[in-house]
């Protein structure tokens, strides 16, 4: 059975209480719990994670490159400028998805570049919680 790690960034962990209205009133604890359903209807393992430490994500990419493992990415405010994180991706064999809950295009200007989408197989964005769930459906097409 294929193992995904999902990779969450910062200030993720404070899902429900951090700008519902903008984020939603879901919880970190919802998003694990929408990743482990998808997941298993898929027939994947799913392991999530989360972390306000750059450093910290990185060494889980690495170990996701190491192990060959897909990865869903929601990298959160370090999408937008953490090069380390970038290439942290750029080293990953097996798919990675790029995941954020709403989408950065229709948001603040500095929200529009991404520095981990060219390194990425895809990207979905703008859905909620779906946007995990659809990043999981893509990850099992390719794996």
């Amino acid at each position: 059975m294929t193992t995904v790690l999902v990779l969450n960034g910062p200030n993720l962990g404070r899902l429900g209480v951090r700008e519902p209205e903008i984020y939603g009133t879901a919880t970190h604890d919802d998003l694990v719990e929408a990743c482990r359903e998808t997941a298993a209807a898929l027939g994947l393992e799913v392991e999530v994670r989360q972390s306000d430490d750059e450093s910290e994500l990185v060494r889980w990419l690495h170990e996701a490159a190491d192990t060959e493992t897909p990865v869903v990415l929601n990298a959160a405010a370090f999408t937008h400028y953490s090069y380390a994180l970038r290439d942290a991706c750029a080293q990953l064999r097996a798919p990675l998805v790029e995941v954020h809950l709403t989408n950065p295009a229709a948001r603040e200007e500095f929200r529009h570049t991404s520095v981990v989408a060219g390194v990425a197989t895809g990207t979905v964005t703008g859905f909620g919680l779906d946007s995990y769930r659809l990043a999981l459906r893509a990850v099992a097409g390719l794996a």
